[in-house]
């Protein structure tokens, strides 16, 4: 089993946020948080304009892809240029703040922490994952494509939010010559505040409501809440229970793991020129290990970690803007739906792999092979022996982690 403490700086960020509100209740934003919502909604930051960070990070879908023609193929989305695709999903930008700084548990032997699927926004430059993975889309050619930080600081000092920046900041902050790396950090940490805000962790969710014995859940919710932190494992990696002074739990433990996922087919990250993707339909995604051997670890680490990719928040796992909006689930977004992945976790090792079979029925007969198949986790997915029946308790109980439940109704 796996559990981390948080910092006191967490501690403190949790307490406040772990208030739910109700649905109905204004979020009221600092001055930093604000900054950090317009630079997070702002279409004019990326090149050519027209993309902002909520164009992969939608609120009305728990923030992350918002498409839903997207969600039901090739789940990467497109970034400002046409044509340019990433090779992931997007991760949840809500619940994201409590990450700490990547690094190893020795005790545990797991790596804790980072931004991103494969946890390359480290927070060793910024001391804050979370900052440094919002500087990760401005320049990356596949998503905001902006040439450099001076250009996007120029962006900024153009709008009509300059000023709130300097407000912010201070006078001269928003510097776009010799300290424009300061001023590029600063972009970050705004988008940062915005992302831990109240407005983008709101811990209104049903569950949130019953923890404080203002809701209650079904008995079909219960079961599956049962079943969650008991026959189904899935608590040993998303964590339920109430943190320090109470707060409340984000249902992620910020480590990584390799489940086992097939390649998506429809990624269209394979068909991306060899500038982009040089192996072609021949890419295999290694998560944070292949993160580990670009930045110079030893073999005897980064094998142990191919395959892996960062446990997500379950929070708003299922919610989306009507009842049958398609979401996609894991990393690569090969799964459709919340029942789709649940019998992935429990079955995935009871039918042999689909390849070479003659008349293949994933999820019915076979399962497609795991993209990285060494590092699978064995120990708490794959043959949980649980019914249709608890499968469906399970994903009752995901459910009622979507925020915007009113009690009052």
């Amino acid at each position: 089993m796996r559990r981390y403490g948080l910092s006191l700086f967490a501690v403190v960020t949790a307490v406040f946020l772990s208030v739910p509100l109700l649905a109905s209740e204004p979020v009221s934003l600092s001055p930093k948080e604000q900054l950090g919502k317009i630079l997070f909604f702002d279409t004019n930051l990326s090149s050519p304009e027209g993309q902002s960070c909520a164009g992969c990070h939608g609120a009305e879908v728990g923030f992350t892809g918002p498409d839903e023609e997207v969600n039901k193929g090739e789940a990467v989305h497109e970034g400002a240029t046409k044509g340019r695709f990433g090779n992931r999903k997007p991760p949840a930008a809500s619940y994201a703040g409590d990450s700490p700084v990547l690094h190893f548990d020795k005790e545990e032997k797991v790596w804790v922490g980072g931004m991103f699927w494969d946890g390359r926004a480290t927070g060793k430059t910024l001391s804050d994952p979370l900052a440094e993975q919002a500087q990760g889309p401005f320049l990356n050619p596949l998503e905001q494509n902006v040439p450099d930080t001076k250009t996007l600081c120029t962006k900024i000092k153009q709008s009509s939010y300059a000023s709130l920046f300097e407000e912010v900041w201070g006078k001269g902050s928003l510097d776009c010559g010799d300290r424009v790396l300061a001023t590029y950090d600063r972009v970050a940490r705004s988008i940062a505040a915005y992302e831990r805000s109240r407005e983008v962790n709101p811990f209104t969710s049903k569950f949130d409501f019953w923890m404080r014995k203002k809701a209650k859940l079904s008995k079909e919710e219960m079961a599956g809440l049962a079943l969650f932190e008991g026959k189904g494992k899935c608590a040993e990696c998303h964590p339920s229970k109430p943190g320090p002074k109470g707060t409340s739990p984000v249902f992620t433990d910020f480590t990584y793991d390799n489940l086992g996922i097939p390649k998506n087919p429809d990624n269209l990250f394979y068909g991306m020129a060899a500038k982009w993707n040089p192996q072609g339909t021949a890419f295999v995604d290694t998560g944070l290990g292949g993160y580990l051997k670009g930045a110079g670890y030893k073999e005897t680490v980064y094998k142990a970690e191919m395959g892996k990719f960062k446990v997500p928040t379950l929070r708003n796992v299922d919610k989306r803007p009507s009842p049958g909006f398609v979401k996609s689930f894991g990393h690569n977004g090969t799964f459709k739906s919340l029942k789709e992945i649940v019998h992935f976790y429990n079955a995935r090792d009871v039918f042999p792999k689909c390849e070479g079979m003659s008349g293949p029925k994933p999820g019915e007969n076979c399962w497609p092979a795991p993209e990285v198949s060494s590092n699978v986790n064995r120990e708490e997915l794959g043959n949980l022996g649980l019914s249709e029946a608890e499968e469906n308790a399970i994903v009752a109980f995901l459910k009622a982690l979507n925020d915007g439940y009113n009690p009052e109704k």
